[in-house]
């Protein structure tokens, strides 16, 4: 039976980037379970399930537009270095990922790609922005 909008799927998965990086994967893990074209994942992800049957294999390869979307310049923010709580015996360097709240609650996370004297520079751009993304499923 092909699957399509409101079933339950459970799936095996492994996501790589263009050049081999894992950057998810279900090994070792329990199947990734979810609602067919309810948005709980990437569009891409979604629409390439979309009359897959039990047992089926597939390669996708997604684009920035129907994954992640393309880096936004405009996600790159310049805070004063002292709006940052720092923990006692810390140091703040590029590459480290902070957590943000926001006003509702949530939390945001941001990867610092600059460090100066009077301020740090963060990127709230989701980690995967601007790359294809390359997956294997197996429906199951």
């Amino acid at each position: 039976m092909a699957i399509k909008k409101g079933d339950k799927v459970k799936v095996e998965y492994t996501g790589t980037l263009d050049d081999g990086t894992v950057f998810d994967t279900s090994e070792g893990k329990q199947p990734l379970e979810f609602e067919a074209g309810a948005g709980q994942l990437i569009k891409g992800f979604d629409e390439a399930i979309m009359g897959m049957e039990k047992g089926e294999e597939k390669e996708i390869k997604l684009t920035p537009e129907k994954a992640y979307g393309d880096h936004n310049p405009e996600l790159i923010k310049k805070i004063p270095r002292d709006k940052i709580p720092v923990p006692e015996g810390k140091e703040i360097k590029p590459g480290m990922m902070l957590a943000l709240g926001t006003p509702d609650g949530k939390q945001i996370p941001a990867k610092i790609t600059e460090v100066t004297d009077k301020e740090i520079t963060i990127d709230l751009n989701h980690p995967l922005a601007g790359k294809n993304l390359n997956f294997k499923v197996k429906v199951i």
